[in-house]
């Protein structure tokens, strides 16, 4: 019976993306070695995170209110289109961008018969007209859905008059060029600029 209840406790952490069986096992240790306050606050966590936290009505980020706090203070002018809420987290970290975000919950991806009208591309139009928006950042994975959604949502947006960018791919600070794969490389050199 005990050995049920750890088997179990670690195939619940095993749900987890990236988390395999010796993780999860230390995970399920971790929680039973701890103090009984430590695991009510664990689980009380888990459950306040999940019965508060939606999406934003605007752009789709998470958030405990109806609009986040990024919609809610930032230039609506500009607007940065991300896959999922969590890369909004990612791109968060530069630090000079006072954009909005808009997120698309998915990628046009015809092998998993998701199409156009399978993500938010209505309600990204939407808030271009209504916001008039002068700049698209287009920030999808550097993967061939990430590139065919992008230019599927660049080729409606041009005729507008919207300004649609994609973030510069290449090779990262501080790797070395001769681990670095031939497709990163020539991204790398289409996107070089002046110095």
């Amino acid at each position: 019976m005990q050995e049920e209840k750890i088997e179990r406790l670690i195939e619940m952490f095993r749900t987890l993306p990236g988390v395999g069986y010796k993780n999860a096992q230390r995970y399920a240790f971790s929680i039973i070695e701890g103090s009984e306050k430590r695991a009510k606050d664990f689980c009380e966590a888990i459950t306040e995170a999940k019965s508060k936290i939606g999406f934003c009505k605007e752009c789709g980020n998470f958030t405990d209110k109806e609009i986040c706090t990024i919609c809610s203070k930032r230039n609506r002018k500009i607007i940065c289109v991300v896959k999922e809420p969590k890369d909004i987290i990612s791109m968060e970290k530069v630090k000079n961008y006072d954009g909005v975000y808009h997120v698309l919950f998915g990628t046009i991806s015809p092998l998993n018969n998701k199409g156009p009208d399978d993500i938010k591309i209505r309600e990204l139009l939407a808030r271009v007209s209504k916001d008039n928006v002068e700049e698209v950042i287009m920030a999808t994975n550097p993967d061939v859905e990430g590139d065919a959604t992008a230019m599927y949502i660049a080729k409606i947006l041009k005729p507008l008059g919207v300004k649609v960018t994609r973030l510069a791919q290449g090779v990262a600070m501080g790797s070395d060029l001769e681990y670095a794969d031939e497709v990163t490389l020539s991204r790398a050199m289409e996107a070089r600029r002046t110095i």
